[in-house]
């Protein structure tokens, strides 16, 4: 809901980018490891570091609604691997996920938001498969657990990412409190509503970030 699924390849301040706008969810009926396809497309295409981003909604209280936070580490909570499945056309290694978000990466979006007068936010992402949004038990057991955030997407990518060698970091956009939070019923339609009006916030620090870890990677091996 609210993607519009369009690829596009090309330059980004000078460096050669693909970038996803949308994804397949699992709830639409896809199987994991097709959902991921686009992740496997581009890693075969030979990326080194995947950056992902999501709407999602605030466990932690000391969150509010137009807050970003950096991904420290995930949850899932889907029921499903992207690495299993019928019909799965590529077997890929299950992959170490000690440290899914490289440590490295994460510390460059923690740059260009200092420079930038940002304020991040840092904290585990929880994935459900959707496409309910939870109840405030559910939420509950998510804090509980020490998720600082909940969504439907992000985990399956990543873990296809990792699997595959791919360096991962990410961004969650705190669009609503999780329910039982606020009085206020969740929707839809604030979800997109709180998107836009940090959309200008957002598109800064990526880019910012993006060009950091461009710099770093190419001061690595293989640079």
């Amino acid at each position: 809901m609210g993607h519009a699924g369009v690829y596009r390849t090309g330059l980004l301040n000078g460096v050669r980018c693909a970038a996803l706008r949308g994804r397949a969810h699992l709830y639409e009926g896809h199987p994991a490891h097709h959902a991921t396809l686009p992740v496997r497309a581009m890693a075969h295409l030979g990326i080194r570091a995947l950056f992902v981003s999501n709407a999602a909604g605030a466990v932690n209280r000391l969150f509010a609604p137009g807050d970003l936070m950096l991904i420290l580490d995930h949850l899932n909570l889907m029921g499903r691997d992207p690495l299993s499945g019928e019909g799965l056309d590529e077997q890929l290694p299950p992959p170490d996920l000690e440290q899914p978000y490289d440590a490295g990466l994460c510390d460059d979006v923690r740059a260009a938001a200092l420079e930038l007068g940002i304020v991040l936010r840092e904290g585990v992402y929880a994935a459900n498969l959707g496409p309910s949004f939870e109840t405030p038990a559910e939420i509950r057991m998510a804090a509980v657990l020490g998720a600082d955030a909940v969504g439907m997407s992000t985990v399956p990518e990543v873990i296809t990412a990792r699997a595959m060698g791919v360096r991962c970091f990410g961004v969650s956009c705190m669009t609503n409190y999780g329910a039982g939070i606020s009085p206020v019923p969740l929707s839809h339609v604030e979800v997109i509503e709180t998107t836009d009006r940090i959309a200008g916030t957002f598109q800064s620090l990526v880019l910012s970030a993006l060009a950091r870890v461009a710099d770093r990677l190419s001061r690595e091996p293989n640079g």
